[in-house]
């Protein structure tokens, strides 16, 4: 495998479709701009597609469940064997993303890079296994570095297969419990930030346990302070499904496939990815702004426009699913409205 297979470069949108669509947009019976974002949505959709039709039809959902080391300082609000037990939940249809999957029609597929509770062999979960878990942040670095490589790579394999689908879309999601405070203190890292202005309540920690939590990423960051680049930050500080989330969404960038982000875990994953290889940021749209803490932080650094606002803070890639109908609606509206010309509608 080469180890360096995330710095290629991604092409870059097509601007000669993009100017095709923006025209097009300006002929449609309707006065300029009155259909505010979902024009741009229908815009961005065309230039990464490579048509002035574009369509989301094929959607490929990928949850990335994991286990972390760091659970043990009691981060959670839930027990560790939960992620194990959702990884079930989401292969037999129960999960909040799997009835969402069920009514856009699309994809998902669940992979299990490692869980503490191990469901075992389970229809519809493809296993990578890494290891039971990352090891605890706080006494060493969370992963090795063929640990790092083999969840990026597991990420880039599952972006592939989507390819190989002919998927318009890419989603990922993710599931671990601890994974809030692995993601808080990787943002800390990449952002410079202190634990204060990022760290927020995850799967519903009281005020004792945001005060551990806090407590928590500050020790892991002093412990990892001498980690400066952005690769490094990932092993020390990240998850397993932090590490695939950031190799899918890089993969499906140099594959030219569109991508649509979920909420705090998974747009911290994009910052690395993004800090790795800053051209796969013009082939990531943001879905919407969750009510993590730190994830309006996360999102300015890298001047995100999230879709919806809808408190949201779930993950599994809910929100990214929520948010498919908008995409879908903007390219119809895109394909199928009629031009003054064609409507015998006279232009202001």
């Amino acid at each position: 495998m080469n180890e360096a297979w995330w710095c290629r470069p991604c092409d870059a949108p097509d601007i000669d479709v993009e100017r095709i669509a923006l025209a097009r947009q300006g002929m449609l019976t309707k006065p300029p701009g009155s259909l505010g974002a979902l024009e741009d949505l229908a815009v961005w959709c065309a230039a990464r597609q490579g048509t002035d039709r574009p369509g989301i039809e094929r959607v490929w959902i990928s949850v990335f469940a994991a286990d972390h080391g760091v659970a043990a300082e009691g981060v959670s609000a839930f027990p560790q064997a939960v992620t194990g037990e959702m990884v079930r939940n989401f292969a037999t249809g129960g999960a909040a993303i799997a009835v969402l999957a069920r009514q856009l029609g699309a994809r998902l597929d669940v992979v299990n890079l490692g869980t503490v509770n191990d469901p075992g062999e389970v229809p519809g979960v493809h296993r990578a296994t890494i290891a039971p878990a990352t090891a605890n942040f706080c006494d060493a670095a969370a992963m090795t570095p063929v640990q790092l490589r083999t969840a990026m790579q597991a990420g880039a394999d599952r972006a592939a297969l989507a390819l190989d689908h002919d998927a318009d879309l890419f989603i990922g999601g993710e599931m671990g419990i601890g994974n809030t405070t692995s993601a808080t203190a990787l943002a800390c890292a990449l952002l410079d930030e202190s634990p204060d202005a990022l760290v927020g309540a995850g799967t519903g920690l009281d005020s004792a346990g945001m005060a551990r939590k806090r407590d928590v990423v500050q020790r892991a960051l002093d412990r990892h302070a001498d980690a400066r680049d952005p690769l490094e930050r990932l092993r020390r500080l990240g998850g397993f499904e932090i590490a695939a989330l950031t190799g899918a969404y890089i993969a499906a960038a140099q594959s030219r496939m569109p991508v649509l982000v979920d909420g705090f875990i998974t747009t911290v994953a994009a910052l690395a990815a993004v800090r790795l290889n800053a051209s796969a940021r013009e082939w990531l749209c943001f879905a919407h702004r969750s009510n993590e803490r730190g994830h309006a932080r996360v999102l300015d650094a890298l001047q995100a426009q999230p879709l919806l606002d809808l408190r949201m803070r779930l993950g599994e890639a809910s929100g990214a699913a929520v948010a498919v109908p908008l995409l879908r609606l903007a390219c119809a509206l895109h394909r199928e409205m009629a031009t003054f010309e064609q409507a015998g509608v006279t232009r202001a």
